[in-house]
This record gives C-alpha cells, structure tokens and sequence, in this order.
C-alpha cells in the first residue's frame, strides 16, 4: 500500500513517515501544499495524508484541486484546528475523516485500516480483463500473469481507458480528455509518449496505432508474462506515542 504524506512540519514529517513505513507502507512525501498536489497528480496512492495548514497551498485548496481533476484517493486530513465546523468544511470539500492534533497512534493506523478497507469493499466486482492483463481500478493496479506493474497515474489512466475499451479504436481527443483533462496546453505528442511507456513497461505490442486517429487493444492477444517487478508489502510495528 502506498501513501503520500503531505506535512509542514518536518518533525511530524519525519516521525509519521518512519511510523507508516515500519508498518509496511510505502511512503512518499512533500513539504507544501502545491507540490503535494502535483505529486498527487503524478502518482497512484492507496491514500493521502493531508495537513490542514500548509504553506503556498492550504489542505482545503489542495484537495479541491484534487477533486477537481477526478483524484478520487482517499484523503486523511489532519489538523490542530477542533472546531465542528472546521472538520465540517474539510469533509465537505472531499475529505474522507478529518483527524485532530494530537492524536494517538493507533487511532491513525486504524483510520487508514478503514479507509484503505473501504476501497476493498467491491474490488473483486470492478475488475477489467482484457489482454491477458488484470486493471484493478480500486487499488490501481495492474497483474500481469503473476506479477503487479507499477504505472504511474497517466500511464495507469491510458491504460485503463484502452482496456475498457478493449478492441476499439480510441481516438487522441478522447485520450487528451479523459487522461490529461479537456482542458490542458499538453498536445498529442504526449499520448505518444505515454504510449510508448506502456509498450515498455508491460512489454506488449498489442497497443495498435490507427495513424492520425488514436489507438486501441488488440482483441484476443495474450501478453507474455514479465520479469520481476513484484511487491511484497513488510510486518507491522508498534509506536505508542502521540503526534502534534
């Protein structure tokens, strides 16, 4: 499972991440609010731990953005502030739990429990098959055989939206809207680009290009299995002390 960790405070900062990674996360990090978001916007995380004050980009504005551009990840806020309607207002603008400085330890793991559990309930009913590949839209992956393909957020959204629509032709205007959004300056040469990390990554030839129109996957192909690239996720460990 991987989190990003989205805090100012660089004791917190550090203290959090050690914590989530002896208990078999993953963990990424940023400092401030406007590279959280773009980090966000880049990668694929099971959930995001959010500071509510955070500078050049409060917590709210981030997970607006987030929300704004269809980032439907979970979102843990954290803050010092108590009030019913602060924790009100972060809900409202997407927040999924809303947890108050200090806290305890425990009660954040088991919040992640819940929220990681969450997005489990159904997974096996959402499942996309095409290609002799495995899309798993609840946890972002992608199985292979045996094996878990790491994609990054474009690459993972490309992917899935050729699998859906597996032995169609997908035109580029479709893809530029759907993967980097309707309103981006990016031009096609990025879905080319995109592309050829996806033949590269889960080394299939079956993503067909239909010149000057866009791209689809070939009906009926097997992909070969691939090398390597597993994840294994590592035991837990016990930390009794408060977080500010």
């Amino acid at each position: 499972m991987k989190i990003l960790l989205i805090e100012d405070n660089l004791k917190l900062l550090d203290a959090l991440s050690h914590l989530l990674k002896n208990t078999g996360y993953i963990v990424d990090t940023a400092t401030d609010g406007k590279t959280g978001a773009e980090v966000a916007v880049m990668e694929i995380y099971d959930v995001i731990i959010l500071d509510r004050m955070l500078p050049q980009l409060d917590g709210l504005s981030v997970l607006k953005e987030l929300r704004e551009q269809g980032i439907d990840t979970p979102v843990l806020i954290l803050s010092a502030k108590d009030d019913p309607n602060e924790r009100a207002e972060g809900l409202n603008a997407g927040a999924d739990d809303y947890l108050v400085k200090p806290f305890a330890v425990k009660e954040l793991l088991a919040r992640l429990r819940v929220l990681i559990r969450g997005k489990n309930i159904g997974q096996f009913d959402h499942l996309i098959k095409a290609a002799g590949l495995i899309l798993d839209p609840i946890h972002k992956q992608v199985i292979k055989g045996k094996e878990k393909i790491d994609l990054t957020r474009k690459e993972f959204l490309l992917l899935e939206l050729l699998m859906i629509n597996c032995g169609q032709v997908v035109t580029r205007e479709c893809i530029m809207g759907k993967v980097w959004g309707y309103n981006s300056d990016s031009g096609f040469a990025s879905i080319d680009i995109y592309i050829h990390f996806l033949r590269k990554k889960i080394n299939i030839l079956n993503i067909k290009t239909v010149r000057g129109v866009g791209y689809y996957l070939q009906v009926g192909y097997v992909a070969p299995p691939v090398q390597g690239n597993s994840i294994d996720a590592g035991s837990g460990a016990k930390t009794p002390i408060l977080m500010q």
